[in-house]
């Protein structure tokens, strides 16, 4: 429950209401075309219309050219497994992940207030950080900015991606070092893929202006408990993002795991080659969820440190008042010992344990370990290019028997 001072501020709302993606240039778009409700609703329309813009005219170009299946191409449509999981599988996480987030967010963000985390006076500065992040949202020159970015650079790698796979396919042929694309090579080039790259961008934009946000709040003077049963002193909901934001490492690798499944199929490539590569996604993944959580790394250090420091200061008292009653006989100050609100040696000896075990950052390596395991999740259908479905079932029992 939000606080009566919360409550009565004017951007108690907005505050309340903080969403990444509720606003902006394409949402308004999705509004006008009715794809999306005020509050991102009508999520199966959206995507249907999308995924259908996107993907099926490249079917049926590819059909009219002859290109969507059979040997006229070493890669025909139907069989190019990266183009599939690019516009049937990422594609539609990306655009249901925002509507996960949308909801979510919104319960995160406003645990700031409802802890009691933000001191009274600072609760304009909690306020800005909130507007600055809305406005933001809303610009439209940022996204305009990345729609520009798609169609030079994002153009650019595209052409240069498909002259590495060295193979003729559907979307086209490369002759004299020069790709020649397909009518569907067109419209993919020129629609799909940046349909793709702007929405993938868009995402890294929006999660620039959730680490951008979380930066502003830690600079303010968090109202933070050592003793918090969290170990993180009342910062342990910010963890929740490894929920919210699954579905988009699963765009990631499922992006990654399609790209592999091409060059493994037509290039002859192994899993073990993209070693670097899977490395690389799982690090940066982590980072891009978890390494905004760090700006409050030394708030939380300092707070370890007074709780430590002052938790520390009170068990000595206490023990030597208990020490003096119980084992010498001698009249001690009942203040503390005698105190209802402190039941026995043992509460708070567990105090102090909570505050040795807080940590400087409101997350775990088991956090680390699950965001891995779900960025790497659409790439284990892979490992059976390596050996087949019994190996990797008599390999699993070999470790449990």
């Amino acid at each position: 429950m939000v606080p009566a001072h919360s409550r009565d501020h004017p951007l108690a709302d907005e505050s309340a209401d903080f969403s990444l993606f509720l606003g902006g240039p394409l949402h308004q778009l999705w509004r006008r075309t009715r794809l999306s409700g005020n509050a991102l609703e009508m999520l199966h329309r959206r995507v249907f219309w999308i995924v259908l813009f996107a993907w099926a005219p490249l079917l049926l170009l590819s059909i009219t050219e002859g290109q969507a299946w059979g040997r006229s191409v070493d890669m025909p449509f139907l069989r190019d497994i990266e183009t599939h999981v690019r516009l049937l599988v990422a594609l539609p996480l990306l655009v249901a992940a925002e509507l996960i987030v949308h909801r979510r967010m919104r319960l995160v963000t406003s645990q700031f207030l409802e802890h009691g985390l933000i001191p009274d006076a600072a609760r304009p500065q909690f306020d800005e950080a909130v507007t600055s992040a809305m406005r933001l949202r809303n610009s439209v020159a940022a996204e305009v900015l990345l729609i520009a970015i798609v169609y030079t650079a994002g153009l650019l790698f595209t052409w240069r991606a498909q002259l590495e796979l060295g193979v003729s396919s559907w979307h086209g042929v490369t002759s004299e070092a020069r790709f020649r694309p397909s009518l569907a090579g067109w419209w993919l080039d020129f629609v799909s893929l940046p349909l793709f790259q702007f929405l993938l961008l868009r995402w890294y934009f929006r999660l620039f202006i959730w680490a951008r946000f979380l930066w502003h709040v830690s600079r303010i003077d968090l109202k933070l408990v050592p003793t918090h049963p969290d170990r993180c002193a009342g910062l342990g909901f910010l963890s929740l993002v490894r929920v919210t934001f699954a579905p988009f490492l699963l765009a990631q690798g499922a992006l990654l795991a399609g790209m592999i499944a091409d060059r493994i199929l037509y290039g002859g490539a192994n899993l073990l080659d993209f070693e670097v590569e899977l490395i690389g996604i799982v690090a940066v993944m982590v980072f891009v969820v978890l390494g905004p959580l760090l700006a409050f790394s030394i708030q939380l250090d300092a707070a370890a440190r007074a709780g430590k420091r002052e938790y520390g200061a009170l068990a000595q008292r206490y023990v030597r008042e208990f020490d003096q009653k119980w084992v010498r006989g001698e009249p001690p100050d009942e203040s503390l010992l005698g105190n209802k609100d402190i039941q026995s040696l043992a509460d708070i000896g567990h105090s102090f344990v909570v505050v040795e075990e807080m940590r400087w950052a409101p997350f775990t390596w088991h956090t680390v370990l699950q965001l891995a395991i779900t960025t790497l999740l659409p790439v284990l259908p892979l490992t059976l290019t390596m050996f087949s479905a019994t190996d990797l079932i008599n390999r699993v029992l070999k470790v449990f028997f």
